[in-house]
């Protein structure tokens, strides 16, 4: 088989889908055969990034879901079944930070649970309607986006997104023993530093905090969106065909305190 065409003809979900590293994941796939269904909140951008990949030749659909909604992750899904007769593969990508401004004395209720509820419930739901999607087609492979806060603290004020990275990739190793027996594996790549337009604006007025994290990555650089893509792609592959439950930094060494 051509390697530059290692999913044709299969069915991949990405959720949060519309930009960053979940579009860029989706582009990939479509670039490797596969017909591409993106799940986002934002109907505007999830359709423009649509209309991109089929302007490059690819496969796409657009449905738009909010992922901490039961009804919403399930109807995702059937979309991808309806639209496409299945489901092989999924990158759960949707998430949020939240205020990462105020130690938690301070931290307020609501946005605990509204990170909680995107980040750790949302790839909770999504897995189980993939999973029941993926049984009926003899199998699959699921990645879900932590983060390198999922293995480690951190000085930034947010523990609500910290406690949901973790969360998720405890989730991934025990869905994935679930899973093992039944052909489907479960993964997590842990992205580092990565710059897309929510880290450039981030930045763009403290440009002292981006030299401050670039002094705990070996190499000396943020990555970039193609290269967690590239990760996500490998652990969808038959070349990972014998790594279920890993969690994948994709981070440059970084050095965690």
């Amino acid at each position: 088989m051509d390697r530059n065409k290692r999913f044709l003809g299969k069915v991949a979900l990405v959720t949060g889908g519309n930009g960053g590293i979940g579009f860029a994941t989706a582009q990939r796939f479509a670039q490797e055969g596969a017909n591409v269904v993106i799940a986002a909140r934002r109907d505007t951008e999830g359709r423009a990034a649509v209309e991109r990949i089929i302007a490059n030749g690819g496969t796409a659909h657009f449905v738009q879901t909010d992922v901490s909604d039961a009804a919403s992750a399930r109807h995702m899904v059937k979309e991808c079944e309806r639209v496409f007769g299945g489901l092989d593969f999924a990158y759960n990508n949707a998430g949020i930070t939240g205020s990462t401004s105020a130690p938690i004395v301070d931290a307020d209720v609501n946005m605990f649970d509204q990170v909680m509820a995107i980040n750790a419930r949302g790839v909770w739901l999504s897995m189980k309607y993939e999973f029941e999607a993926m049984l009926k087609r003899g199998g699959g492979a699921i990645v879900n986006c932590s983060s390198t806060a999922g293995i480690n603290g951190g000085t930034g004020n947010a523990s609500a997104y910290y406690a949901s990275k973790h969360a998720v990739i405890g989730m991934t190793k025990q869905v994935a023993a679930e899973g093992a027996r039944q052909n489907i594996r479960v993964n997590a790549v842990l992205p580092g530093l990565v710059i897309t337009d929510i880290t450039r604006n981030s930045f763009r007025d403290n440009p002292d905090k981006l030299e401050r994290f670039y002094e705990r990555i070996p190499m000396s650089r943020a990555g970039n969106v193609d290269e967690v893509a590239n990760a996500v792609l490998w652990l969808c592959s038959d070349e990972s065909s014998f790594v279920t439950g890993a969690a994948l930094p994709v981070d440059g060494g970084t050095i965690i305190d």
